[in-house]
């Protein structure tokens, strides 16, 4: 196992998964705990991660059940903020594209993710959820189609 070819995988994809994680709808302090976890894990399992198509897509998706699997643990302690009470806008006219991913059903934002910012392909984007390519197309278009509408109607709103 080469030490240094894991810290340059960190080095190089840390913000990249990080990025993704809160895009899928994780709360950003809860997702740099998911994540760190998540390259602690892959370092364990470096052998196995790093001849993966895509050992970031690993890091995203361990991060994103280990998130799940966290929430399920406290989901009666906490409560949680609805996607509908996330802000959209940051300033007059300014849209904000990750509050507008969070908003999308999980499977949409989760293709979302992968293939725009994991800069998977469609045919990874299926092997790393566990479903066929078509279907990723399907959620990517249907989500595609919603983040429109929504941009659509955030930037004709009067400022």
């Amino acid at each position: 196992m080469s030490t240094a070819e894991f810290v340059e995988f960190y080095t190089a994809q840390k913000g990249r998964c990080l990025r993704a994680a809160v895009a899928s709808g994780m709360d950003p302090d809860r997702a740099e705990e998911a994540v760190a976890e998540a390259f602690a894990r892959a370092w364990s399992r470096w052998r196995t991660v790093r001849v993966m198509e895509s050992p970031a897509a690993w890091v995203v998706r361990t991060a994103i059940n280990q998130n799940v699997s966290w929430w399920r643990q406290r989901r009666r302690e906490v409560p949680s903020e609805s996607a509908a009470d996330l802000p959209v806008a940051d300033g007059p006219g300014q849209v904000d594209l990750v509050a507008a991913i969070r908003r999308l059903p999980p499977r949409q934002r989760e293709v979302v993710v992968l293939r725009y910012l994991l800069d998977l392909d469609t045919h990874a984007t299926a092997r790393s959820m566990g479903v066929a390519p078509g279907t990723v197309s399907a959620h990517l278009h249907r989500a595609l189609a919603s983040l429109r509408e929504h941009l659509t109607i955030s930037e004709g709103t009067p400022s």
